[in-house]
């Protein structure tokens, strides 16, 4: 069983430290993404990286669709995960999705994660009554029957909404192409549950130290949302990023590596 979640979530450790963290990607992405980012802290952690089924090198065999039609199929995965490696008192960093992914994680077993550092997370992406999430179900229903009918076509689309950042082309280009890397039935599935989840009422029960990190300019999780999160997470700590679009650890990686050691200091004396 512990090579079979290994295999399947595609896990690697590195790093010397005693303390973990481990790096939980977003939709459409795989551990890559954190390639700029983790060598920042390898000396004085251990990290892990993995990539959820269907994305990057995962097992695509072990996709069951009914595991993974709700986020806590994918909470299930990191509690597999880090139960494998024997971790506790983990330091969970979540992109977009993950960041509620590992919410529910904390949920289901609440002595894994010593603290949590959201980048760019959002409780609801469509708007409510009295919530703006970003979107209309419409926009959202709209982009699936995209994804249905040209699958390329919503990749090109999307990748540079989310990454923004017209004069690094590059970036959007590696996002566009991790997008149509994945397999896309698993994604278009990936994508429904990730876009109309609602979490909201589930972020009331983190009481761990949590980090929310705001990008300006970003399309998929707007100002709105970062300061909602911040409110509903008592005792969070809100940084809004200079840092544009809605991937700060491709696009601003300095950025995003100062503003976590600050978070992580004032938690653990040590960065």
């Amino acid at each position: 069983m512990t090579s079979e979640i290994i295999n399947r979530n595609n896990v690697k450790v590195l790093g010397e430290g005693e303390k973990t963290i481990l790096f939980a990607h977003g939709f459409g992405c795989d551990q890559n993404m954190w390639r700029f980012v983790t060598p920042a802290f390898e000396k004085n952690y251990k990290i892990v990286l993995f990539d959820y089924v269907g994305c990057g090198n995962s097992d695509l065999s072990a996709y069951v669709p009914d595991r993974y039609s709700e986020l806590q199929g994918y909470a299930q995965d990191i509690l597999e995960i880090c139960s494998t490696l024997n971790l506790e008192n983990v330091i969970f960093v979540g992109h977009s999705v993950s960041c509620m992914i590992g919410l529910l994680a904390d949920m289901e077993n609440q002595h894994l994660f010593s603290s949590l550092i959201f980048i760019g997370p959002s409780a609801r992406y469509v708007n409510d009554m009295d919530y703006l999430g970003g979107f209309s179900k419409e926009d959202l229903e709209g982009l699936l029957e995209v994804m249905d009918n040209n699958y390329l076509g919503w990749a090109s689309f999307l990748a540079p909404v989310v990454m923004k950042n017209e004069d690094k082309p590059e970036l959007t280009k590696e996002l566009e192409v991790s997008f149509c890397s994945t397999d896309p039935i698993i994604t278009r599935n990936f994508a429904e549950v990730t876009f109309f989840s609602d979490n909201r009422d589930d972020l009331a029960n983190l009481t761990k130290p949590c980090l929310v990190l705001q990008c300006s300019d970003d399309a998929i999780a707007p100002d709105e949302v970062g300061q909602y999160i911040h409110e509903q997470i008592k005792g969070s700590t809100f940084e809004k990023m200079n840092a544009t679009g809605h991937c700060p650890h491709l696009s601003h990686p300095t950025e995003t590596i100062r503003l976590m050691k600050k978070f992580l200091k004032s938690q653990y004396h040590f960065s």
